[in-house]
């Protein structure tokens, strides 16, 4: 069930230059699978060619199964997000500052579909970017890129 209600982290780091106030913004959400990764470099190449800023958005969210899994396999998963996201922020830094692109770096928590939506909107986002789902039961509840889609707030591009 979802509630609407996205739960931020504190969590939000800023590398490279300082965007000037009218720039333009691009919101890419990152997990680290290969299509997000290709959305991340897509993006970055855009705000540096658009003088735009870039917001980078790692969703941390538990498996489904998380609630029925044992102590042991909650922190091991907490754990591997732990390092995943380390290594996403070291990542992001190192492409800001080697492209001179201004990035800020978001970590959240939650359903990534609305998590996303919220961010964008939060940051006034002119374009979004993701990667295309690799699942296949996304074909029939519908991936995180098409649900963005159809929330008609801004443009999506989905980067295979």
């Amino acid at each position: 069930m979802d509630t609407g209600v996205t739960a931020f982290e504190s969590t939000m780091d800023s590398f490279g230059p300082h965007p000037e106030p009218s720039a333009r913004t691009i919101l890419v959400g990152v997990d680290g699978s290969d299509t997000a990764m290709r959305a991340a470099a897509f993006a970055f190449g855009s705000a540096r060619r658009q003088g735009a800023r870039l917001v980078v958005t790692f969703v941390a969210s538990h498996s489904s199964l998380a609630a029925l899994t044992p102590a042991v396999a909650s922190v091991f998963e907490h754990e591997a997000t732990a390092k995943l996201y380390a290594e996403l922020r070291k990542q992001i830094q190192d492409a800001a500052e080697e492209l001179d692109v201004p990035v800020t770096f978001l970590k959240t928590f939650g359903d990534p579909f609305t998590t996303l939506r919220d961010a964008a909107d939060r940051c006034q986002a002119d374009m979004v970017v993701v990667g295309a789902s690799q699942q296949a039961g996304h074909r029939i509840a519908g991936s995180v890129a098409t649900k963005l889609i159809r929330s008609g707030h801004w443009p999506v591009l989905v980067v295979p």
